[in-house]
């Protein structure tokens, strides 16, 4: 699986992607509960997450050859 990092999380975690073995499905919510544990820094930021570029939801499913993009919050003006 490959995971995307934008903004501050990229800033965090001193990385803009990563590949990661996955041996089998996640949904995502056991994901974000995977990253926190590996990256305790980021508990607590807000993020969307996006599966091939599709934003999804928590009981959707997370395979091995998934791409996984965690995106923050857009602000502008």
């Amino acid at each position: 699986m490959r995971i995307l990092y934008f903004a501050e999380l990229k800033e965090i975690l001193g990385m803009q992607s990563e590949i990661i073995d996955l041996s089998y499905d996640l949904t995502v919510d056991e994901f974000i509960n995977d990253l926190f544990n590996r990256y305790p820094q980021i508990k607590g930021k807000q993020f969307q997450i996006a599966v091939n570029e599709e934003f999804v939801k928590n009981n959707d499913v997370v395979c091995q050859n998934d791409t996984v993009a965690l995106i923050p919050p857009v602000s502008g003006g």
